[in-house]
């Protein structure tokens, strides 16, 4: 797995070489307040590579954020359920006469006078 990514990291570098020599001329960026001159393939991957880190950042504050809230509160929920759950059940198995003794250890049962046999 570790080599498909490897070679998948390694066209992607020849590519973005590849297109950067293509679109290599400089050209005059004008943003109003400044001005940029740069390669057009240089401007044109940061682009790619700014609107790739503005889209991750959207999804993960507009989304991720929102299920991991979702999920926090989920899991304190079914904490406290399970809490409550076991007290219920905790006087019922406090008087159960042969609590911890089962038909399917090691095959004994218990005797009348409480001994194994």
């Amino acid at each position: 797995m570790r080599l498909v990514w490897i070679l998948l990291i390694l066209v992607f570098a020849a590519v973005g070489a590849l297109f950067g020599a293509l679109n290599g001329d400089a050209v005059a960026y004008d943003f109003y307040f400044a001005a940029l001159t740069a390669p057009k393939g240089a401007m044109l991957i940061a682009a790619a590579l700014l609107g790739w880190l503005l889209g991750g950042a959207v999804v993960y504050f507009g989304l991720v954020l929102r299920l991991r809230r979702r999920l926090r509160t989920q899991m304190r929920k079914s904490a406290g359920y399970a809490t409550t759950a076991e007290e219920r059940s905790l006087p019922a198995l406090q008087a159960s006469p042969d609590m911890g003794h089962h038909q399917w250890d090691s095959g004994h049962h218990q005797s009348d006078t409480g001994h194994h046999h």
